[in-house]
């Protein structure tokens, strides 16, 4: 997995057990680009499990789908798949990729429908790999 998910003491506080409790804890800005980025996820994927892994929320289907994590300055979108991220390439050009990790602000939130689509990628490859 990408190193983004350690960083998640950018956070100050106790570690959540919840989404909602790890939403609680961010400065009103990035909890609302963090919300939304949440809702897109759970409307592509209403059946993945939302927990919370490695002290960020996480989204599973057939094993990690995406995670979402802030920082003080940023946050990220963990993809968790690079040949996902490939293929949406051109319609990241705009962000800051690392890795497997999306990195975008507040100011500059990922559009709802890209990331449904990111998600659903991740989704067919994931059930593609549990049928293997």
């Amino acid at each position: 997995m990408d190193q983004e998910i350690t960083m998640a003491e950018d956070v100050p506080g106790t570690p959540a057990k919840t989404v909602d409790e790890y939403l609680a804890g961010i400065p009103k800005e990035t909890r609302s680009a963090l919300e939304h980025l949440r809702m897109a996820i759970k409307a592509a994927a209403p059946e993945a499990e939302e927990v919370i892994s490695y002290r960020v929320p996480t989204y599973k289907y057939h094993g990690p789908l995406v995670h979402f994590v802030a920082h003080s300055r940023f946050c990220s979108f963990i993809v968790v798949s690079k040949r996902v991220l490939e293929t949406f390439g051109s319609e990241l050009s705009s962000f800051d990729i690392s890795g497997t990790t999306i990195h975008f602000t507040a100011e500059n939130p990922l559009p709802a429908a890209l990331v449904k689509k990111i998600v659903q990628a991740r989704m067919a490859e994931n059930k593609t790999q549990a049928k293997k």
